[in-house]
């Protein structure tokens, strides 16, 4: 295999998804907006003129669509047909498990993602373990609370590293997968079991407190955030609630063939 082109490679899953290549064994070019290594290519969505040199020479895409673009079709569709051109045959798109094929936004890239390359697959993960030690975790954190619309709702928690990981073998196994993967951890946690698991990890006391989705939203935005973005958010949570993440699924260890991470097991290292 040439190379895989990274888009998103200094972010969450991509930053881990470039090692995963790289111990593998296949050539990752990772692409970021500011390239600060060797090795590393421009990409920009809004600079179309960094795409056809980022994509010289490679055979497969990690595909990160634009960030708060509420239409990427026009960006994306392009990109995927200078891709074909130059040869490129397999691309991998980083979705959600809360984005259907067909909702607007990033659900409509789904059948353009496989309809445009003749190998494809479309990851749909549940909401990230990360989001408890990146800033997003501030965004809900209030006075040692965590604040959601959720309910009691669950949500299987899914590591980056997993992610990464399924992806890295749908970019490089000799059979395409041409498929979705809804992608989650290993048990389905609401917001009081990860405010627990917390509090016993750290010896800080964590609690979650319910709130309204208008709640919620005005507290997104008070942090900083766009009011449609808010609201867009908040809605997510109330899905939560009504059981619209509470699942889990065996796809992490059926492409991998080792269990996905629990979020205990994800707090022991990563939580402080």
């Amino acid at each position: 295999m040439t190379e895989v082109l990274v888009i998103g490679a200094t972010g969450t899953t991509g930053s881990r998804l470039t090692a995963f290549l790289r111990e593998h064994g296949v050539p990752a070019r990772p692409a970021t907006r500011t390239p600060r290594h060797a090795g590393q290519v421009r990409f920009d969505w809004s600079d179309p003129g960094t795409h056809a040199p980022a994509l010289r020479g490679v055979s497969a895409v990690y595909l990160i669509a634009p960030v708060a673009v509420a239409d990427p079709v026009p960006l994306v569709e392009p990109f995927l047909e200078e891709a074909v051109r130059q040869g490129v045959r397999r691309v991998v798109l980083l979705s959600s498990s809360a984005v259907p094929e067909g909702a607007p936004g990033l659900g409509a890239l789904h059948r353009l993602v496989r309809t445009a390359v003749p190998e494809w697959a479309v990851l749909r993960p549940s909401w990230f373990m990360q989001n408890f030690t990146s800033a997003s975790f501030g965004l809900r954190a209030r006075d040692g609370e965590i604040l959601s619309a959720t309910g009691k709702g669950r949500v299987a928690f899914v590591d980056a590293g997993d992610i990464a990981a399924v992806a890295g073998h749908a970019l490089i196994e000799a059979e395409p997968h041409n498929t979705e993967h809804i992608l989650t951890g290993p048990e389905a946690l609401s917001y009081a079991d990860v405010a627990a698991i917390i509090t016993r990890r750290t010896g800080r006391t964590v609690r979650h407190r319910a709130v309204t989705e208008d709640e919620l939203a005005r507290h997104f935005t008070e942090q900083g955030m766009a009011p449609d973005y808010a609201a867009l958010l908040a809605g997510l949570d109330t899905g939560i609630g009504a059981g619209s993440e509470d699942r889990v699924t065996d796809t992490v260890e059926r492409v991998t063939g080792r269990p996905a991470r629990t979020f205990r097991a994800f707090s022991e290292l990563e939580l402080r």
